[in-house]
């Protein structure tokens, strides 16, 4: 599983070897001695010999994300000891997976905690950071941590010079707001940026909540998120198009019908990739193509205009990995770009 690590000098619980009292005079120029490493191997967590020192834990934005994560920390041990939230939603939430936890405002999390979890909106990241470090709110030697998978450290710049440790820490998977959402953080991928001499610890937090680190470099972050976004989130979309046709054609239960030919397709692309291609269009069946579209013609004015996006992508990754030939990705593409 990796290393165990000490969680930095600054942060964390006191004891005789490890942390002391952070002021505002300490520097924010940290080395890579203030991140020792612990023996090799994590041990039996159970032993308090192995685990690194208990922080307490902020969580800003109790949404689906912020509270499930805050509450795994919990149970690695760590102290979630205030939340901020808006909504009454946001506020349920937080009772429901952080019950006894202060709701405050974010400069009062950030007061209360050694280690902040940022789970806010993309957009709305990097206003929250530059206005927390304008008044004052972080201090040197936290731990402040955004879950923004579009986002590495650089949005963090403002809470780092202030002397934070910033973290990218993003679970790559989707949440739903509750308990259920703890079970499903058992080996689930997080994208980790950090400072190289943070990566332990943003590692080491990770395998604290049950997931698994997958490094992703700074300048790749990018397209890390849109890959994920374009899976997961267009994913949904093709379903939920799919789901309204059988609905339409009288199919009681569509779901039921769809689960397992997704399912298979699914698992089928994720170890084969363009190989597991199937249908009219790697078969290069340019008829059945032109009947689809005129059936989608009748019952959806914004089905169609995905259809032919997705079969022209298909027609070429079909092509290029020579499931067809050229003439048959050319009269395919002839059908799909044919006016409805």
């Amino acid at each position: 599983m990796g290393r165990c690590v000490r969680y930095p000098k600054r942060t964390g619980t006191e004891s005789e070897d490890q942390g002391r009292a952070v002021s505002t005079s300490d520097s924010a120029d940290f080395t890579p001695a203030d991140f020792a490493p612990l023996a090799d191997g994590f041990g039996d967590p159970a032993d308090p010999g192995n685990r690194p020192a208990r922080l307490a834990v902020g969580v800003v934005g109790t949404g689906r994300v912020g509270p499930a994560l805050g509450a795994a920390l919990q149970l690695a041990g760590h102290r979630v000891v205030a939340a901020s939230g808006v909504s009454a939603a946001s506020r349920r939430r937080a009772d429901a997976l952080l019950p006894g936890v202060r709701i405050v405002t974010p400069p009062q999390v950030l007061a209360a905690a050694d280690l902040v979890l940022l789970t806010v909106p993309d957009d709305a990241l990097a206003d929250l950071v530059a206005g927390l470090a304008s008044t004052g709110s972080i201090r040197p030697g936290q731990l402040v941590v955004h879950t923004s998978g579009a986002h590495g450290v650089a949005v963090l710049e403002p809470a780092t010079r202030a002397g934070a440790l910033p973290l990218a820490l993003h679970p790559a998977m989707t949440f739903t707001g509750t308990s259920v959402d703890l079970a499903r953080l058992a080996g689930c991928p997080f994208g980790v940026t950090a400072p190289e001499e943070l990566r332990p610890v943003a590692e080491a937090l990770v395998v604290e909540m049950g997931g698994e680190p997958e490094w992703v470099p700074e300048g790749v972050r990018p397209l890390y998120h849109t890959a994920l976004a374009h899976g997961a989130n267009h994913l949904v979309t093709l379903v939920a198009q799919a789901l309204e046709l059988l609905r339409t054609a009288g199919v009681a239960e569509p779901g039921r019908l769809l689960g397992p030919l997704l399912g298979a397709a699914l698992d089928n692309s994720l170890r084969s990739g363009d190989a597991a291609l199937t249908g009219p269009v790697a078969r290069g069946d340019t008829g059945t193509v032109r009947r689809h579209l005129a059936q989608l013609s009748t019952v959806s004015p914004d089905i169609p205009a995905a259809y032919r996006a997705m079969a022209r992508a298909t027609a070429q990754r079909a092509l290029a990995h020579g499931t067809i030939d050229e003439a048959s990705a050319a009269a395919l593409l002839d059908v799909l770009n044919e006016e409805s």
